[in-house]
């Protein structure tokens, strides 16, 4: 292990691998190491089929009818890309009218607010200025601006509207969705973003264990590992590498269910999210559903996997995510997991220990992308500039063709 670098990054997970990918392209010198032979952690994909049995548990081997174990590359944490089918609402006239409203308005021209003052009026008056419905106000706020509670209603409505405007302008720029989904599953993100950093000099080492988190004063100098210390001046990890610095914040479950059919009411769709809304089933948190397929290189052919997760709410965490299984009946099989979601106890600024969150129950990068902006700012004291990212790179790979 070489001496000296700017950051120690533990753990290949999806925010880990960013995270060294932007410090790297940012010119300082990383060293990226996993405990495990495999890229991805948390939110690696699980190849092929016989892996996924070992690890829930299932003494059985997977039955023929799952066809080929290698054609299957399972997401253990299910989330899409917003990419810069609930169309029967668009038809009814008050929220066609309210989604005019969203795709005119402009922050920097008055004239375009209709009476309201986005830095003043709360989301519930937007609402009711254009006369929505409750069941139109749940999928608004959860399906279209992604919030996870109710809160949002009360506060003032800019952040909203420009939420709801990336949903628009992503579904205009892809047609049928506006989300993005890689081939062969999710665990090629990270490996991706691994490729990135290491173009810019940053190495990496898998199965490489880690024996202690060597601190200072309160402060990091450096990571141990088989009786050599690597020295560094910040360190980024996951939550498993240092817990003593993280906190119990609640559990996720998780239910990876393999079909044989699409899923009802989706017009026989390869893949497709739902979100059943908390007001709707009498909950505190939405319940997610996402579902891929064959077309993804991510199961054998004819088969899809449906990925149910929530918030762990109650003493029946199985009970809690019904509503969702009944939707996808019948069912070949079910891997059922329930995680702990973990935070950092504090922000990392004294130590230099940067700890990321644990991925929650939502099947996107919403909150994801929050906690690498998030933790980008605590190291660096300064909001990450994707427009600095991007002429950064274009100096090594050239300008994207247009």
């Amino acid at each position: 292990m070489d001496e000296e670098y700017d950051v120690i990054v533990l753990g290949t997970g999806l925010t880990e691998c960013i995270l060294s990918g932007i410090m790297s392209v940012n010119g300082k010198k990383v060293l990226h190491m996993d405990r495990n032979p495999y890229y991805g952690g948390e939110s690696s994909s699980i190849t092929p089929l016989e892996e996924l049995y070992k690890r829930f548990g299932l003494n059985d081997s997977p039955p023929e009818s799952m066809g080929r174990g290698r054609d299957w590359n399972v997401d253990l944490i299910p989330k899409f890309l917003m990419a810069n089918d609930l169309m029967g609402m668009f038809e009814k006239r008050r929220f066609r009218k309210f989604l005019v409203f969203i795709a005119n308005f402009d922050d920097n021209d008055p004239k375009t607010f209709e009476g309201v003052d986005p830095k003043v009026t709360t989301m519930r008056d937007v609402y009711k200025k254009f006369d929505l419905g409750q069941d139109v106000i749940d999928f608004t706020g959860h399906a279209l601006a992604l919030y996870r509670t109710d809160d949002y209603l009360d506060q003032a409505c800019l952040e909203s509207i420009n939420r709801i405007k990336l949903y628009s302008e992503s579904l205009a720029r892809y047609g049928k969705s506006p989300y993005l989904y890689p081939l062969y599953g999710l665990g090629e993100l990270p490996q991706g973003f691994a490729r990135l950093s290491a173009i810019y000099g940053g190495t990496y080492m898998l199965n490489k264990p880690v024996e202690e988190i060597v601190t200072e004063n309160g402060r990091v100098v450096g990571v141990k590992s088989e009786g050599e210390i690597a020295r560094c001046k910040q360190l980024i990890c996951d939550p498993s590498y240092v817990p003593d610095r993280v906190r119990k914040v609640g559990q996720v479950i998780r239910v990876i269910c393999v079909l044989s059919h699409p899923i009802k009411n989706t017009n026989d769709s390869n893949s497709c999210q739902i979100i059943i809304p908390q007001n709707q089933v009498n909950r505190n948190s939405d319940i997610y559903v996402c579902m891929i397929s064959y077309a993804h290189n991510v199961a054998a052919q004819g088969k899809y996997i449906a990925i149910v997760s929530t918030t762990v709410e109650t003493s029946n965490p199985e009970g809690e995510i019904e509503p969702a299984l009944e939707l996808l009946e019948p069912i070949d099989q079910k891997f059922v997991a329930i995680s702990d979601l973990y935070e950092p106890s504090d922000d990392g600024t004294e130590s230099q220990i940067f700890s990321s969150r644990a991925y929650d129950a939502t099947t996107h990068f919403e909150t994801t992308c929050n906690d690498i902006k998030d933790i980008y700012k605590r190291m660096t004291g300064s909001d990450f500039d994707f427009e600095n990212m991007k002429r950064k790179q274009n100096d090594v790979f050239g300008e994207d063709e247009q």
